[in-house]
């Protein structure tokens, strides 16, 4: 019955997820234009405060745990697993009052309403992999500015997301470059937990009733850390919040 009732259930958020994603376009065009970056993003905030709880059409229960924790008053890089596309919403608003900027993939960069737009006005980095040069530059870019706004970039050392939850290896790389252009940034360990088992069977049906957990672990100031190891010790700890450390 569950298995059906997915089938039925699946097309009304995805339908809401859609809409969203419609209507605030224009209305993010209308704020840059008019209220600069601080007014654009108030209308991002609002959208994906609506996708994360949107979920909650599908029976799942969303939870935010540690974020009461955020260090205030430095730029933070946010070090988190990758398990779908649902995973930027709940970072979007639950670091929103630390302006989140993203690590992505230059081809999410255009096509998409909203998310396209918010990428590519929001202060991310869009980096194309097969240009090692353009990454490093764009990276680069990114660690300058959350390090003078004091705003957080969020980074998947995995690369990409993994299809079953489990972690794949965290590559150093970006999380490195981010350091070394942020100089006074704290690392953010976050656990994501539950969207693989959302779409365990894809995108349709997503799965009825799955419990969707974000975990900020306690922030890491890394002066004078090696960033490899750094990074081997970030993927340890989430491991273990999600019980594949053995």
């Amino acid at each position: 019955m569950k298995n059906l009732l997915s089938y039925v259930w699946s097309p009304v958020y995805l339908l809401f997820f859609g809409l969203l994603a419609l209507v605030f376009h224009p209305i993010q065009v209308v704020c840059r234009k008019i209220g600069g970056y601080q007014l654009r993003k108030k209308s991002v905030d609002v959208m994906n405060f609506f996708m994360v709880y949107g979920l909650s059409l599908l029976g799942s229960r969303i939870r935010f745990v540690g974020f009461d924790q955020i260090p205030e008053g430095r730029p933070l890089i946010i070090v988190s697993n990758h398990q779908s596309t649902f995973d930027i919403p709940p970072i979007v608003w639950g670091f929103r009052k630390h302006h989140p900027k993203f690590v992505s993939k230059i081809e999410l960069g255009k096509g998409i309403p909203s998310i396209s737009y918010n990428l590519k006005h929001g202060g991310s980095a869009l980096i194309d992999r097969k240009n090692p040069r353009q990454s490093i530059v764009e990276i680069m870019k990114l660690g300058k500015h959350i390090e003078k706004e004091n705003y957080s970039a969020s980074i998947f050392p995995e690369g990409t997301r993994s299809k079953d939850g489990k972690i794949k290896s965290f590559q150093p790389a970006g999380i490195a470059s981010l350091m070394k252009y942020a100089p006074s940034a704290w690392i953010v360990p976050l656990v994501i937990d539950g969207n693989s088992e959302l779409i365990k069977k894809g995108y349709y049906p997503l799965a009825l009733g799955v419990p969707l957990t974000y975990t900020v672990l306690p922030a890491i100031d890394p002066a004078g850390r090696d960033a490899k190891e750094l990074t081997a010790e970030i993927e340890k700890k989430i491991k273990m919040v999600l019980g594949q450390d053995q």
